[in-house]
């Protein structure tokens, strides 16, 4: 806006500059008293009498036609002289220049070639008329000061409205983020069609890829329960005939056999937590209470579990950001071992932390050494030789709980014994991160 501003201060006052040059070439006339050229009427702008004023004119003969030549000058030039170019000029053509005049400011010029009649000497003089560009740069200045508080006014109200259209537009969007955390969270399973034309066909498009990965998960846990009814059944076979075996005499053959389907019985239970866990859902939740109450009832009723006092104290409205499947193979593990081992008394705990959710299964039994307490969670490590089991429940658990986030600690509880603590975390992010690090399919 400064620089078209300028462009017409510019043309005006070429115009102004015009007009000067009408008037002194219409005021050339030849003095009575001398003879010579002269003005017989001075310019009315005041400025051309201030000396350096910055609007000078200037009228010189044509050194090329006149043997006598001769200049005049405006009073506001003073001892100076304006250092006009010597181009060729038809007559009455204007030409249009910027020069260096006095004190060395850049002069605005307008120039133009006049032939005199006879009785001014019939010479040709060129007439010049100049302004400091000063001037045009302060009007140019001015202007911009006078403007600036308007367009800061104006900038303040675009930003304004440019907030209010990106807020306006972008809040599906924003709304569409807060549903894929509700679906996250477990608290939604689809984002809806309740959103704008414009970002409708994305909600569908991610509520089409939400039921294909359900269907997904649902074929692949088939796929492992499948796994689990084909290959658990041959192993229960082979564990029948070891007992024939044995009692027909054949304890080598036996041993061998039985060493042989406990190694494939081992990798079995491994390969087929690791494809349940490969199909684990995304906003999988539970309720530890429900899972708690479930495993106990089951254990109860085994021998070990039948002589125990048990003691659950994990509220019902906890919520556990992991399948309740998942969580089920982890506490049943846990549970199972502490009945094994527990002399009289099992106490499960729960409570949420900053952490996530813990969960503590606490026994009387003998408990572990501190220094054998890392050693244990080793696939195929056992402490009791003597008792039933393949050694890989607590290897097991804890595969299961590294691939949703979370990790399994033993310590020491109050009683003496062992304490198996759980801990699930509180975003889904963790396990995504922990199934890209175990290479599945988060």
């Amino acid at each position: 806006m400064t620089l078209v501003f300028e462009r017409h201060v510019e043309r005006r006052a070429v115009a102004e500059l015009s007009v000067h040059l009408d008037q002194i070439i219409a005021s050339l006339d030849r003095d009575p008293e001398t003879g010579r050229v002269n003005l017989s009427q001075t310019p009315a702008d005041p400025r051309f009498g201030r000396p350096l004023s910055g609007l000078y004119w200037q009228v010189e003969s044509d050194h090329r036609t006149n043997a006598d030549p001769w200049v005049l000058r405006s009073r506001s030039l003073w001892d100076a002289r304006l250092p006009v170019l010597q181009d060729d000029l038809a007559d009455g053509q204007v030409h249009e220049h910027v020069i260096t005049g006095p004190l060395g400011a850049s002069l605005l010029t307008l120039e133009r070639m006049v032939q005199l009649p006879e009785r001014l000497g019939g010479t040709r003089v060129r007439t010049v008329v100049a302004l400091d560009r000063a001037d045009l740069r302060a009007a140019t200045a001015h202007f911009a000061r006078d403007l600036l508080p308007y367009l800061g006014v104006l900038a303040l109200m675009l930003i304004g409205a440019s907030a209010i259209q990106i807020t306006v537009g972008l809040r599906p969007l924003a709304a569409i983020r807060a549903r894929i955390n509700a679906i996250r969270s477990g608290t939604a399973s689809r984002l809806g069609s309740d959103f704008p034309s414009e970002v409708m066909p994305l909600a569908t498009e991610v509520d089409a890829l939400l039921t294909a990965r359900e269907g997904d998960v649902v074929r692949a846990r088939a796929r492992a329960a499948d796994l689990a009814h084909g290959l658990k059944t041959p192993l229960q076979v082979l564990a029948g005939d070891v007992d024939r075996l044995r009692n027909q005499g054949e304890t080598a053959v036996a041993d061998e056999i039985q060493q042989v389907a406990t190694s494939m019985r081992r990798h079995v239970e491994r390969e087929l937590a690791r494809a349940r866990l490969a199909a684990g859902v995304v906003d999988s939740r539970c309720r530890p209470a429900e899972v708690v109450r479930r495993v106990v009832n089951v254990v109860r009723r085994a021998p070990d579990g039948a002589r125990l006092q048990w003691d659950s104290a994990v509220p019902d409205d906890l919520t556990a950001r992991m399948d309740a499947d998942d969580l089920t193979e982890v506490l049943g593990n846990l549970i199972d071992n502490a009945a094994r081992h527990a002399a009289g008394h099992i106490r499960i705990e729960g409570a949420a932390a900053d952490s996530g959710v813990v969960l503590r299964v606490l026994d009387d039994g003998p408990g572990i050494p501190a220094d054998m307490r890392s050693t244990v969670l080793d696939r195929g490590v056992r402490l009791d030789m003597a008792s039933a089991g393949s050694g890989l429940g607590l290897a097991i658990a804890q595969d299961i709980l590294a691939a949703w986030g979370g990790t399994l600690t033993l310590e020491a509880a109050p009683s003496g014994g062992l304490a198996a603590v759980v801990t699930l975390p509180v975003r889904q992010a963790a396990h995504e991160q922990a199934m890209r690090r175990r290479g599945g399919t988060p």
